[in-house]
């Protein structure tokens, strides 16, 4: 009877032990899929959504509040957990479009370089001048002169054929009395018939006009051609600037998806030791166990307790990189709030043609596309230097209207004896000596002389009306010839020129390959992290195979604690490495894209780029 007692109480005891390890197998054995931060069905929240195989461990502690017994080591200083902000990869990458301060700093270097050009075609504006002046002259024991002058002038260069034109009208008054005339009015009101008042005006252009040397190019021609290379140049670099921060964005969105998975792996490890514990305390209570047993998997649990805490570094480190990349200021509020990613790692068979992906980054790599600019810069500093090195000849035109008044003067016939004065007294005593000699009087006729002409008399607006008589046109036309000897600073520019298209052709050639080769590394990195994905998928199931053995081992004494906790480490690091793969592999599809910038048409991103579009009037 005491023997049936004895194998009954062996019997509950070894059943009790059994279903506290077929808990603790059920928390590590089932099939573990990939954890990610999903969207809860009725609510926009976003809520940590563990995979099967830790929902029977984490249903009694969840990490997510601060209230269970893991939240020390899942806290991060200065980060509000329960303040999540639902974060897809399209949206980070819109806000880092908007709020990136790098891709800001390359924008308004686009827009310094256009206003550069446009300071450049400002040579090609349209110039209005006018200069009044007044001066009084004066010398002792003469009348004062006083002279008011205007000058005016519309000057403007031509882009093509490099011509310039100059129109100008010139106005001045001059004379002892012209402080009475300097409000321009008519002198018609004068008294005085001796007017000593001149008043010119000077209408006329002059247009010179090179014809073999700066005909087809100058230098501010060439200016303005460089500097729209130089314009696109900073165009492309603006895309090379968005496009990296662009690759920096998803990587930092995927490294922040690995660490917040890794930590719920390690929540879940550490909640199966502390499992393990209470298991192995209620064995010590019941006598199955030696206290021995209890520092061992304490020690264990402290182990695991430290990888969570890594675990949460990472996850800190992670999320910080990538708020760094999407937020515009150190202070923002969101630097407070917990970052929870939404999106889950893709991944395809498709394999990644190699020809095509060269053939995309040789057409649109930015770097590539600088040097095809410089290059063509460099072809427009040869055609210049050839340029200057022929002769200089230019035509030299001008034509003017000149019109002239002598302010107020008379205008009617003057009738007077031909002798008059003292002329006239000495002629009187002529005659009367005559007179005693019975000869004949000489006579004094009377004589008319015709007055000033009527165009003549008047002041500024009678010379503005001379200016269109027949009379008043004037016109010259010449040529100018400069044959330099040797012209050594011309040909010596043209060799500089045509030594930097070689060193630019060099360049090119380097950065191409430098390309091919990224390009290549970028295919074989998508290619290597598809099969880690399939190797570490195999190893995590094995992992659980092995686990699940090792389990059954235990429960008929066969096997230890170090052995067992030994595979849950692997079961572990296995999952952990299966996430790794899935990011990786994303990654590398966005080290890819940037490779061959692809980046703005894959993720369907249209980039309005600042700068303008200027017609090329040459």
């Amino acid at each position: 009877m005491i023997n049936m007692r004895l194998i009954f109480c062996f019997f509950c005891l070894g059943a009790f032990i059994l279903g506290l390890n077929s808990l603790e197998i059920a928390a590590q054995t089932q099939d573990a899929q990939p954890q990610i931060t999903r969207k809860t069905p009725d609510t926009t929240e976003k809520s940590l959504q563990p995979n099967a195989a830790s929902r029977a461990v984490t249903k009694a502690a969840d990490f997510s509040t601060v209230s269970n017994s893991t939240a020390p080591y899942t806290n991060r200083i200065g980060v509000q957990t329960t303040q999540t902000v639902p974060l897809s990869l399209n949206e980070a990458i819109r806000k880092a479009l908007e709020n990136n301060n790098d891709i800001e700093v390359a924008r308004d270097d686009v827009r310094f370089q256009e206003t550069q050009l446009r300071s450049l075609r400002g040579a090609y504006d349209t110039v209005f001048s006018v200069t009044p002046n007044y001066s009084r002259n004066a010398t002792t024991g003469s009348t004062a002169s006083n002279d008011f002058r205007v000058d005016a002038g519309v000057n403007r260069l031509f882009e093509r054929g490099g011509g310039s034109i100059n129109t100008f009208f010139n106005n001045s008054q001059t004379g002892s009395n012209s402080r009475n005339n300097t409000n321009f009015n008519q002198t018609s009101g004068l008294v005085s018939s001796t007017s000593t008042t001149t008043y010119f005006s000077n209408l006329g252009v002059t247009y010179n006009q090179p014809l073999f040397r700066n005909f087809r190019v100058d230098n501010t021609r060439r200016q303005i051609k460089i500097q729209r290379k130089r314009l696109q140049q900073s165009d492309a670099d603006f895309r090379r600037q968005t496009i990296d921060i662009i690759s920096q964005v998803q990587r930092a969105y995927w490294d922040l998806v690995f660490a917040l998975r890794n930590q719920q792996n390690q929540v879940a490890n550490v909640n199966l030791a502390r499992e393990n514990l209470r298991q192995v305390e209620v064995r010590i209570e019941v006598g199955s166990a030696a206290p021995l047993a209890r520092a061992e998997v304490a020690t264990e649990l402290a182990n695991r307790e430290g990888e969570l805490l890594s675990s949460t570094q990472q996850v800190s480190t992670a999320e910080n990189t990538l708020k760094t990349l999407l937020l515009r200021e150190s202070n923002a509020p969101e630097w407070a709030q917990s970052l929870v990613p939404t999106d889950t790692p893709v991944y395809s068979d498709d394999p990644i043609i190699v020809d095509d992906a060269i053939k995309d980054a040789i057409d649109n790599r930015p770097e590539l596309r600088r040097l095809r600019l410089q290059r063509e810069i460099t072809a427009i500093d040869i055609d210049y230097f050839r340029n200057q090195t022929k002769p200089r000849i230019d035509l030299v035109s001008s034509f003017s209207l000149g019109g002239l008044s002598l302010g107020n003067q008379n205008t009617d016939d003057i009738t007077t004896q031909q002798f008059t004065g003292n002329d006239a007294t000495l002629l009187a005593a002529i005659n009367s000596l005559r007179a005693a000699a019975n000869q004949s009087a000489i006579p004094n006729p009377t004589v008319t002389f015709s007055g000033t002409p009527t165009f003549f008399n008047g002041g500024t607006f009678q010379s503005l009306g001379n200016l269109f008589r027949s009379d008043s046109p004037s016109y010259t036309v010449g040529v100018t010839f400069e044959i330099p000897f040797r012209n050594t600073t011309a040909k010596a520019n043209l060799a500089g020129a045509r030594i930097q298209q070689q060193q630019t052709e060099a360049q090119t050639r380097s950065q191409e390959q430098i390309v091919v080769a990224d390009v290549r590394n970028a295919v074989q990195a998508v290619e290597t992290s598809r099969q880690r994905i399939l190797t570490a998928r195999r190893a995590r199931e094995n992992a659980e195979i092995q686990l699940e053995g090792e389990r059954k081992l235990y429960e008929v004494g066969r096997s230890t604690t170090f052995l067992l906790f030994q595979r849950e480490n692997a079961l572990t690091n296995a999952r952990n490495a299966e996430i790794r793969a899935e990011t990786d592999y994303n990654k590398s599809l966005s080290d890819l894209q940037r490779a061959t910038s692809t980046t703005f048409r894959l993720n369907n991103i249209e980039v309005d780029s600042p700068m303008p579009e200027i017609e090329d009037k040459d």
